[in-house]
């Protein structure tokens, strides 16, 4: 069973004075996040109900059961809590595609076939996921250039990095 925990998304700052806050949501469908059980990295377990479009109500899961947060002061100390559910409840990918995070831990290889490494993370700021490849911390721009085959089930993608041109100054 899979037991990697994938970022769905992260409580952002309180809404009104009940305790709704906004959380920034990392899914096609933010509905995913109300369906499943939620968890931060500090073990925190949260259930979601969506109040409007970006804004919810939380709860906190406990040993006595769900504890709603109705505070705006409580809900501000969980302002940037990342919440992550279990990779197994997302649903399988189509065919032709995949999650970011099952290339973790991949091969990495060129395009003879020889491994150079493995996909340590990957990164995404915005402008385009990129591939972080270990040892040595090498980052690709995850394209289909750069990456033109991705076997999840064989473990391995192929990586062409693309040709650095170094740029001479006249002295």
């Amino acid at each position: 069973m899979d037991e990697r925990l994938i970022l769905m998304g992260v409580i952002g700052k309180p809404h009104g004075v009940r305790g709704q806050v906004r959380v920034n949501v990392f899914a096609e469908d933010p509905e995913i996040l109300e369906t499943h059980m939620l968890a931060s990295r500090a073990g925190q377990r949260f259930t979601l109900r969506w109040a409007h479009e970006n804004v919810a109500h939380l709860s906190e899961i406990t040993p006595h059961g769900p504890r709603p947060i109705t505070d705006r002061n409580e809900a501000a100390t969980l302002t940037n809590t990342e919440l992550f559910i279990p990779r197994a409840a997302l649903p399988a990918p189509e065919e032709e595609e995949f999650y970011l995070a099952d290339l973790i831990g991949l091969a990495a290889r060129d395009a003879d076939g020889a491994e150079i490494g493995t996909i340590a993370n990957v990164l995404d700021y915005g402008a385009g996921a990129s591939l972080e490849i270990a040892p040595g911390g090498t980052l690709l721009p995850f394209t289909r250039a750069c990456v033109p085959v991705v076997d999840i089930q064989g473990g391995f993608v192929v990586v062409m990095p693309p040709t650095e041109v170094e740029a001479k100054t006249a002295s």
